[in-house]
């Protein structure tokens, strides 16, 4: 059993932010995928799905990003899915808009939503994708940008980011991390 986990924020107002990329990132694929993420699991709302053999869990956690690993830890605990099965996908604000990264491991950098996972999960030992939000632009406030929604100019490389995350965890599903980390770092 694999866990897809998007970090985000739950409500409304935050929908289309750079912050929720985690969030838009996992409603595409429940929509791709068919199905809908509705059963409130895990402090999360959550949908079981198939995928290229693999059972995976999807999953919105409805804690606000700096709780998010109130949720994870949830998950680890009464799934017993382990934390090298918990893909992480989340924004990050020091990679270029339309970039992603891809890690098998590390610790939670500046970002607080994985600081609050790394920290509740008390481990570091999660595959991630991270979702190129940035760069900050000069004199404006990080909180202010991250809760900024995506201009419509920075929507298609967004987008293009979006398709490279799918290509990255569908190399990470099939135990191909490394390939997933040579090919989009």
């Amino acid at each position: 059993m694999w866990a897809v986990v998007g970090l985000g924020n739950p409500d409304r107002c935050y929908a289309g932010t750079r912050h929720n990329a985690g969030f838009i990132f996992v409603r595409r694929l429940a929509k791709d995928w068919g199905v809908r993420l509705s059963k409130n699991r895990f402090e999360a709302k959550t949908a079981q799905v198939e995928h290229q053999g693999q059972s995976l869990w999807l999953i919105l956690p409805q804690t606000y990003m700096n709780r998010s690993g109130a949720s994870v830890r949830r998950l680890l605990r009464e799934s017993r899915v382990e934390p090298e099965r918990v893909i992480l996908v989340y924004d990050d604000l020091d990679i270029p808009l339309g970039e992603i990264r891809v890690r098998g491991e590390g610790g939670p950098g500046t970002h607080k939503g994985m600081r609050s996972v790394v920290d509740e999960a008390e481990t570091g030992q999660f595959p991630r994708i991270r979702l190129g939000i940035g760069p900050l632009p000069e004199g404006v406030d990080a909180a202010d940008f991250v809760l900024s929604e995506f201009r419509p100019a920075d929507k298609t490389l967004f987008e293009e980011s979006l398709v490279k995350a799918r290509g990255a965890l569908d190399l990470i599903l099939d135990g191909r991390l490394a390939q997933a980390m040579n090919r989009y770092n």
